[in-house]
């Protein structure tokens, strides 16, 4: 399986985590990610998008925003909805980021096979990433949609063609047999795969009708992978951090600063830019400020400081897998009591402390 990242993007977001603590009205991202559609042919039980009133956010509000200070030519732009590939005008968004910013990747669930395949082939996004969750039975189970068909005639068509990762989404409604399936599929494939947890998401999904877990809204079971899973895991040590440390953020032991929300950002369909993904914490709208001014703006910045230093409250992917490769690096090259005089104290288990290496062996 492919890896995740190289050590050109390691010290590339390291220089970028500079800039951006030391001169916050001026910050850059390395993330856009555009929900650019609420259109959706999947019914997923773990995420309601596609419940929503359609609406889009048009080629002219992207171009705007591309044209924005805190976007250059390295920030990576994710297209995504619901499902980008049904957005009225996805080939000629597709088209101008081709000729205008290259650097952008397409997510597809790839229930329309050939629309997804066409586009790949004509306008060449960087990264492929589709979803798949599990087996046939599963995929159906938790989709609402017979789709596991279509995600692999995309796969065999279109792996040696562009980066493909496959996004699975371990949830309440599959389980590790079905990670270890989708880890397998990759293998046989030769592409990369990418371990999210299930999580609440205020734009995305509904808050379930009472908490489980440690955490609100977490999973029940306990999260330390076995066996097959396990060696699976280990082969991309992205994947197998960010599952092994979640029972110790499950149960309140570790805790990290959210640098993330100080470079990655997320622009909703109706135009809201939300603090991150996971809160309910709205910046802005670019129908009505400059993406600049919403991302640099005094109050942004005051908002932006305040939750990184105090918020914990997630294990979304999006952010959390950031923090934790920002901190894990910082001990590759400092000890714990020196990084914590500039970033702040921080935790990864209950014994403050332990260093990332040594909870990892331990645990390996």
């Amino acid at each position: 399986m492919n890896c995740m990242y190289s050590i050109y993007d390691y010290a590339y977001n390291g220089l970028l985590y500079l800039n951006n603590i030391m001169r916050p009205r001026h910050k850059r991202l390395s993330q856009l990610m555009i929900y650019s559609t609420t259109l959706c042919q999947s019914k997923c039980k773990h995420c309601n998008i596609w419940q929503k009133p359609v609406e889009h956010l048009s080629l002219e509000d992207i171009q705007r925003m591309m044209q924005s200070r805190c976007v250059t030519r390295r920030t990576t732009v994710g297209l995504e909805g619901g499902e980008f590939i049904l957005h009225p005008q996805a080939e000629e968004i597709m088209a101008w980021f081709q000729k205008n910013h290259p650097n952008y990747t397409l997510l597809s669930n790839c229930l329309a096979p050939r629309r997804v395949i066409d586009a790949v082939r004509r306008y060449q996004p960087r990264h492929l990433y589709v979803s798949l969750d599990g087996d046939r039975e599963t995929y159906q189970r938790m989709r609402g949609r017979d789709g596991y068909d279509r995600v692999i005639e995309v796969v065999e068509a279109l792996k040696d063609e562009v980066p493909l990762s496959l996004m699975f989404c371990l949830s309440l409604w599959n389980s590790f047999d079905d990670m270890a399936f989708v880890i397998d599929v990759a293998k046989h494939y030769g592409v990369d795969v990418r371990i999210g947890i299930y999580g609440t998401m205020a734009y995305m999904t509904a808050p379930l009708s009472s908490p489980l877990g440690g955490k609100p809204n977490g999973l029940t079971n306990y999260f330390s992978p076995k066996g097959e899973v396990r060696r699976g895991l280990l082969q991309t040590q992205e994947n197998y951090d960010f599952v092994a440390l979640y029972d110790e953020w499950r149960n309140g032991n570790l805790r990290l600063r959210c640098q993330s929300i100080m470079s990655c950002l997320v622009v909703h369909s109706n135009g809201d830019v939300p603090l991150c993904q996971n809160l309910d914490v709205v910046l802005g709208n670019i129908h009505e400020q400059s993406l600049d001014e919403i991302f640099n703006g005094a109050s942004s910045c005051q908002t932006q400081c305040h939750y990184s230093r105090h918020c914990n409250d997630c294990w979304i992917n999006f952010h959390r897998k950031y923090d934790i490769i920002l901190v894990r690096n910082f001990e590759r090259l400092l000890p714990k009591c020196l990084i914590e005089k500039f970033y702040g104290p921080y935790q990864w288990t209950a014994d403050p402390k332990q260093t990332y290496r040594k909870h990892l062996k331990a645990i390996q």
